[in-house]
């Protein structure tokens, strides 16, 4: 991760604990519950009351305890403080497997955060469309990213070709990448950078899978 600031100060994981109470809120919310208690939020995170309760404290909400959060009001609080003023636009590299599906599933997910434009250098994808995302040229890369106003960009393209969009992508002022490659990345400070490595998940999920069951195996 290269940044050279903490805006408003909020520690990362709140910052991702918020966005996971946002999208409980809002399935609540569909199923026609309008309040939830800071236990009950707790509880389907796995955490604890207090630290939701922290976690809320930290970006100045408070409510009526009385009935719970109303679910509306703090979908819209936790908006104004992870959302843009204005839709951010988000380019995908790499339209392989992952990005397709990506791509698929993020698409009209977020009001704030839209998938735009995905570049690739294949025949069989470039000039195609997936969820009505065009496909272009990865040559065609800094002038789309210019006239699709792309703020963000989302890596999937094979690990080995990884390293060579480090330069295009800060030469056209990007600012935040999601990196699904295993390859880290060097960018300068002043771009976010966010690593999600599938197989050190998997590999972290397998460490206490056998530690569990050692552990089971002592009783």
């Amino acid at each position: 991760m290269s940044i050279n600031f903490v805006p408003n100060n909020i520690p990362e994981k709140t910052i991702e604990r918020l966005s996971e109470y946002r999208r409980t809120l809002l399935d609540c919310l569909n199923k026609g519950i309008t309040h939830l208690y800071s236990h009950t939020l707790a509880g389907i995170h796995g955490i604890t009351a207090v630290q939701v309760r922290r976690d809320l404290m930290l970006i100045g909400f408070s409510s009526d305890t009385k009935r719970g959060y109303d679910a509306q009001v703090l979908i819209d609080f936790i908006g104004n403080i992870l959302d843009d003023r204005n839709v951010m636009n988000i380019g995908v590299v790499g339209m392989g497997h992952l990005g397709q599906a990506v791509t698929q599933y993020f698409t009209g997910k977020r009001s704030k955060l839209k998938i735009v434009a995905a570049f690739d250098i294949a025949p069989t994808k470039v000039g195609t469309t997936v969820a009505g995302v065009p496909c272009y040229h990865i040559d065609e890369f800094q002038k789309k990213i210019k006239d699709h106003n792309i703020k963000l960009i989302l890596l999937s393209s094979p690990t080995d070709a990884a390293g060579s969009f480090v330069q295009p992508i800060i030469d056209a002022g990007i600012k935040g990448v999601l990196n699904f490659t295993s390859k880290p990345l060097n960018f300068p400070e002043g771009i976010y950078v966010e690593d999600y490595d599938i197989i050190t998940l998997l590999e972290k999920v397998a460490y206490f899978v056998k530690e569990c069951e050692l552990h089971s195996r002592k009783k």
